[in-house]
């Protein structure tokens, strides 16, 4: 790969599992939520400065991978890179390894950057200075 990869750590807590002692599949995408907060903020432009000054990232599509599953109180490092940035799109890719450094997860969610209104808007300027160095061509 090219480009930086924020990290970013989260123990798994017993709300996000299922009786089967597994993270539900659809929690994946709270914790990959998680990771970009996190990664904006450690640019130091954190989204709610973003979505105060009019501008939001909705999710428009997601592709996940699962491989194994991630159980009640495991480590999970969750990586986060940019696999697209330019005009309106904003996309992210991830992968998970729990502390032993199995994959059990990895993907790409899919992003348009817009208004409060939900209409396109392009990203700001400051932004990508600040989110290139975490671009990877693909």
């Amino acid at each position: 790969m090219s480009g930086k990869v924020f990290l970013h750590t989260h123990r798994v807590t017993y709300a996000h599992c299922t009786v089967g002692d597994h993270i539900y599949y659809a929690r994946y995408l709270d914790l990959l939520e998680e990771a970009r907060g996190e990664f904006f903020r450690s640019l130091q432009i954190p989204l709610l400065q973003l979505q105060n000054d009019g501008t939001i990232f909705p999710v428009i599509e997601s592709h996940l991978r699962y491989k194994i599953p991630a159980r009640y109180d495991d480590l999970l490092d969750i990586e986060v890179w940019l696999t697209r940035l330019q005009g309106v799109r904003l996309n992210f890719g991830c992968r998970l390894t729990n502390q032993s450094g199995d994959l059990v997860l990895e993907g790409e969610t899919f992003h348009a950057c817009t208004g409060l209104n939900e209409r396109p808007k392009r990203i700001p300027e400051l932004l990508i200075e600040r989110l290139q160095p975490y671009l990877h061509e693909v």
